[in-house]
């Protein structure tokens, strides 16, 4: 018998295609929250917003007393001084949004200037012999050390070089802040020791003792000052 023609086979099917997975979605959360890190320690987040709720922690020592020192002086005049300091560093070569920076910094602090009474001796005071007259000499006003205050002092702008952003991830801007105190300081001594804030405590100290020493029945009270050393 003649052989029926044979029935053409099916053709095989394709073999799935193997399953791609989405990694796309997952570096973009990673991505974000890499920047958000980022900017969280770096402050570049707007307002008080903080994805990673940060805390700080008291954990200082308590205070311990170490010495006193007993004090003779007269505080005869206080110098109030502000100024604004305009600091900036850069490096040749370089450009400044990779290196470097410029701080605007607002300083206010105090002076006092006084005069020492511990240091008066057996002949700088020198009474009439009918006690109605009495001469006294004092040495010349100190000008004490610069006192800044921490609550209006503040960092007026910013600006910093990426470099400088990464580096302080490591040593924090703690060098840098004392470095704006210590100059703030500088300054104001410089301008403490001009004379003005010497000739007010002078015055001052003079006219302090006068009045007391009439109210102690002292008709002349001369008030002189030691030659400067």
């Amino acid at each position: 018998m003649p052989k029926s023609p044979s029935s053409p086979q099916p053709a095989p099917e394709p073999a799935p295609a193997p399953r791609r997975r989405r990694t796309g979605p997952v570096l973009v959360v990673v991505a974000l929250v890499v920047v958000a890190a980022v900017a969280a320690v770096t402050g570049l987040l707007p307002g008080s917003f903080d994805p990673f709720g940060k805390e700080t922690t008291d954990r200082s020592q308590p205070v311990v007393l170490r010495s006193v020192q007993d004090l003779s002086r007269f505080v005869a005049a206080a110098g109030n001084y502000e100024l604004v300091i305009d600091l900036e560093t850069d490096a040749k070569y370089i450009p400044s949004f990779l290196y470097g920076g410029r701080t605007l910094f607002v300083a206010a602090g105090t002076v006092d200037a006084y005069v020492e009474f511990g240091g008066l001796h057996g002949d700088a005071v020198k009474v009439s012999a009918d006690q109605k007259s009495v001469t006294i000499t004092l040495p010349q006003p100190v000008m004490g050390k610069p006192n800044i205050d921490h609550t209006r002092s503040y960092v007026y702008s910013e600006q910093r070089g990426l470099v400088n952003r990464l580096k302080d991830f490591g040593s924090g801007d703690a060098n840098r802040t004392q470095q704006l105190y210590l100059l703030a300081e500088q300054k104001i001594s410089a301008v403490a020791n001009d004379g003005t804030l010497a000739d007010r405590a002078r015055t001052n100290a003079r006219s302090t003792l006068t009045g007391l020493l009439r109210s102690l029945g002292f008709v002349t009270v001369t008030v002189e000052y030691a030659p400067a050393s």
